[in-house]
C-alpha cells in the first residue's frame, strides 16, 4: 500500500487539478476570484514557519471541493506551500482510510509533515455548513415519495448555489481548516 506521501507526490497540484475541472469549474473559479483571505498574520508566519503539505483527496462534481479547494488554494499561494489534489473514486485505497461517519464523503485534506508523516486532517465541511446542510436535508420528503428525487436535485442545485455565492460560508471554510492546520502544527 503507498503512502500518504507517496500519493501526493503522484497527484496534481492543485492548479492543475483545477484548470482541468470538467464539472462545477466556473463556480470553483468564482470562489477562488472572490474569496478574500484574511489577514491572520500569526497563522500565515506558522504556515510559512512549518511548511505543511496538504494532500486534497477530492472529485470535481463535489459543490464541497468545489468551494473548499480555491479556499485552500488561496490559503496556499498566500504562504507558498503545495497542495497537491488526489481523485476519490481512482484512490479508492486512500479514501478508505479518511472515511467520514463511514462514507466517502469528500473532500479530505491530510496534513503532511516535511518527512512526509500525516499530522493531521480536515474535511469534508466546517461545523457550520453541515448543520446548514442537514437542516436543508431534513426539509426533504421520504425516499420513497415520488417527489423525492426532484427535491433532492433542487436542494443540492441550492447548496451549490450558495458554496458558490455566500461568502459567510467562505469564512466558515477558512476559520475551520485554519484552526485544523494550527492544531496539526502545535
Amino acid at each position: 500500500m503507498k503512502t500518504e506521501q507517496q500519493y501526493f507526490e503522484e497527484g496534481l497540484l492543485i492548479k492543475d487539478y483545477m484548470e482541468q475541472m470538467t464539472t462545477l469549474k466556473e463556480e470553483s473559479f468564482t470562489v477562488y476570484h472572490q474569496f478574500q483571505m484574511p489577514h491572520d498574520e500569526n497563522f500565515l508566519s506558522l504556515l510559512n514557519e512549518k511548511k505543511p503539505h496538504i494532500l486534497a483527496i477530492t472529485e470535481d462534481w463535489c459543490g464541497d471541493a468545489m468551494m473548499n479547494n480555491p479556499i485552500v488554494r488561496r490559503i496556499a499561494e498566500e504562504t507558498n506551500l503545495e497542495v497537491r489534489a488526489v481523485f476519490r473514486d481512482q484512490n479508492l485505497e486512500l479514501m478508505d482510510q479518511y472515511l467520514t461517519n463511514g462514507g466517502r464523503s469528500i473532500p479530505i485534506y491530510i496534513f503532511l509533515n516535511d518527512q512526509g508523516n500525516v499530522i493531521g486532517k480536515w474535511g469534508p465541511r466546517a461545523p457550520q455548513l453541515q448543520e446548514y446542510v442537514l437542516e436543508k436535508k431534513s426539509e426533504l420528503p421520504a425516499q420513497d415519495d415520488s417527489t423525492f428525487a426532484e427535491k433532492q436535485k433542487a436542494l443540492f442545485a441550492g447548496i451549490i448555489k450558495e458554496n458558490t455565492t455566500n461568502e459567510k460560508f467562505w469564512g466558515w471554510v477558512y476559520e475551520d481548516i485554519s484552526r485544523a492546520l494550527i492544531l496539526a502544527l502545535s
